[in-house]
């Protein structure tokens, strides 16, 4: 193929995943009410899912309360005319980038594809799923655990002894840091599958992500106050746990990739 053909064919495959995104961000916008109700403003109800686990969680490890979230109550407001049109609108692109994030890559992939040897083929095999799988738990983490924590400190932290302050956000200003907390989740788990193309590129190894833990936990910390709005540690130490533990996967999955290389190069030489 000529570089024309190539740029018509990307063409082709960025249409597709237009598209895609588009039919998903227009049913979104269709269901906007539902969307809102039931699962944009759900961590800001007393009845969140996240609310009662943790609490029982808490009864079953025999730690008392200590889990338990006080609810938190928040009264949305509007101070733009187009406020609630724009609100509509931003759920809609996201929810689409979302819903379509799985077809985007598979795009993507077939464009790639092509260019690779049969070799690289093989190690790419089941990439689509790993990359989605880690972006949606990422995803998942972010709404159902970071997302309560946040808006619970956020909401209860108070300012002034004797000055009356009512918490009251702006719907876009409660979205965007939703979005930001979903979406900076979802990569930031993609970590494991991140380190290991490096590892097959030959780029990292193992060894060269235990020799550097230290300064990949203070990045990590780096990360997690970087995701998460409130300052409070206890969201921070949320985000940065299972970063850590991402790491450690990331760790095995190098080693493994170094494993597979060294019996690969001893039979070769045999």
């Amino acid at each position: 193929m000529t570089f024309f053909d190539h740029i018509e064919d990307l063409r082709w495959h960025m249409v597709r995943s237009i598209i895609a995104f588009g039919v998903f961000a227009i049913i979104v916008f269709i269901f906007r009410d539902w969307v809102f109700d039931n699962l944009v403003t759900a961590p800001t109800k007393p009845d969140f899912i996240s609310y009662r686990a943790l609490c029982k969680l808490g009864h079953l490890l025999h730690v008392g309360d200590s889990l338990c979230m006080t609810p938190v109550s928040i009264n949305f407001q509007i101070n733009t005319i187009n406020g609630t049109f724009a609100c509509a609108i931003s759920m809609a692109v996201v929810g689409g980038l979302i819903a379509a994030f799985p077809y985007i890559l598979w795009e993507l992939w077939r464009f790639i594809k092509p260019a690779l040897s049969p070799k690289e083929i093989s190690y790419a095999r089941g990439s689509i799923f790993w990359v989605s799988f880690f972006f949606f738990c990422g995803a998942a983490f972010g709404y159902y655990l970071l997302a309560p924590f946040t808006y619970n400190f956020l909401a209860q932290f108070s300012l002034g002894k004797h000055t009356v302050i009512r918490y009251i956000p702006s719907i876009t200003d409660y979205t965007d840091s939703l979005t930001n907390i979903m979406l900076g989740c979802g990569f930031a788990f993609e970590l494991p599958v991140f380190c290991y193309v490096l590892a097959r590129l030959g780029i990292i190894t193992g060894a060269f992500l235990r020799k550097y833990f230290r300064v990949a936990i203070v990045i990590i910390l780096i990360v997690a106050a970087i995701i998460t709005p409130s300052p409070d540690w206890t969201s921070q130490l949320i985000v940065a746990a299972p970063l850590t533990l991402l790491y450690w996967i990331s760790i095995l999955l190098t080693e493994k990739v170094d494993k597979e290389k060294a019996d690969k190069e001893s039979k070769e030489w045999s």
